[in-house]
């Protein structure tokens, strides 16, 4: 069967390389065999194969943090997915064919959901979905404040608050990208900058905004906790700016601020299967009646994995790109 692996950590496009591995072999008890019908390339994924993820397993390594299957085989004791299924991998190396892995780690998906879409429900939506659900026990009407909301997980917060009645102040870099986000259920959007308080409370008519996300940090960080209420949240879950964040003191003494961090994995922990399987399956129901969507610029097959990874890396993309192992979906 064919798989990815990176030989050396590096250049992605350079380092990563379709290779031909010995089939996995049938599932043990309580495992599970599937095919992998798509996989996206992620910003963590090219970060794995520089070498510079919080992951580094020796070489040779196989990355790929999610994907979409289609159940294979199954052995003795697994319950919760059957042959034909739909499912997802919460483990890693899924830039592959094949994979065998135990029974827990796959989640199953509606039957007839786009595949596509599927490839990228592990991640992203429930990263967005947990921000706004973990926190702050918000209620209908209230509002969220998030920088890059132009990035794939903001636009899914915009997607998801929208459904649950929250309102989303959307703090982007370019005007240009205010007419896209407003179609996507964006109820405010301001140009970052000193000044974003002021944009805000005009945004807001003065609301109180008790949720903050920030996915910038550095200065940034600072910034979207002005913005944000007494004893509110400020919850950081990336550093585009590649710094760590830079808050003033009195936000928290005198603003009782809380800062917080969010890891998808450290989030999913908390809880137990049959939990985990309910988040999925409400993001799978969304997707299925389209009320998640996220773009796509182009599929590539897995023999083309080294011209996938250099298209990833390109800013002028229109969406993800997504590789099929198994041929065209």
């Amino acid at each position: 069967m064919k798989r990815v692996d990176l030989h050396a950590y590096g250049v992605p496009h350079e380092v990563a390389a379709c290779v031909e591995v010995p089939d996995v072999g049938s599932p043990g008890a309580l495992e599970v065999v599937f095919d992998v019908l798509a996989f996206p390339i992620n910003p963590a994924d090219i970060g794995f194969c520089t070498g510079n993820y919080r992951l580094r397993p020796p070489l040779p390594a196989t990355p790929g943090a999610e994907c979409v299957g289609r159940v294979a085989a199954v052995g003795s004791g697994v319950a919760h997915v059957k042959p034909g299924d739909l499912v997802i991998n919460l483990q890693r190396e899924n830039w592959a064919q094949r994979r065998r892995v135990g029974m827990d780690d796959v989640v199953p998906l509606p039957a007839g959901i786009d595949l596509k879409q599927a490839a990228m429900v592990r991640i992203n939506p429930p990263t967005a979905l947990l921000l706004l659900s973990d926190f702050v026990d918000l209620k209908p009407g209230e509002w969220v404040i998030q920088n890059v909301a132009n990035s794939a997980v903001g636009r899914l917060v915009i997607m998801l608050a929208k459904r649950r009645g929250l309102r989303t102040l959307n703090v982007v870099r370019r005007e240009s990208l205010f007419p896209e986000l407003t179609a996507l259920g964006a109820d405010a959007c301001v140009l970052d900058g000193p000044d974003l308080t002021v944009r805000a409370a005009a945004a807001t008519h003065g609301a109180k905004i008790r949720l903050g996300l920030d996915a910038v940090s550095g200065a940034a960080t600072g910034r979207i906790a002005a913005c944000v209420t007494d004893e509110g949240h400020v919850v950081t879950y990336g550093s585009m700016s590649g710094e760590d964040p830079h808050v003033d003191r009195s936000h928290f003494v005198y603003r009782g601020i809380n800062l917080g961090g969010f890891m998808l994995g450290r989030h999913m922990a908390r809880r137990n299967a049959t939990a985990i399987r309910a988040i999925y399956a409400e993001l799978g129901a969304d997707i299925q009646t389209g009320r998640l969507h996220a773009p796509i610029d182009r599929i590539y097959p897995i023999e083309e994995i080294k011209a996938a990874i250099a298209h990833a890396q390109q800013g002028s993309r229109n969406g993800k790109i997504l590789v099929t192992p198994n041929g065209p979906l």
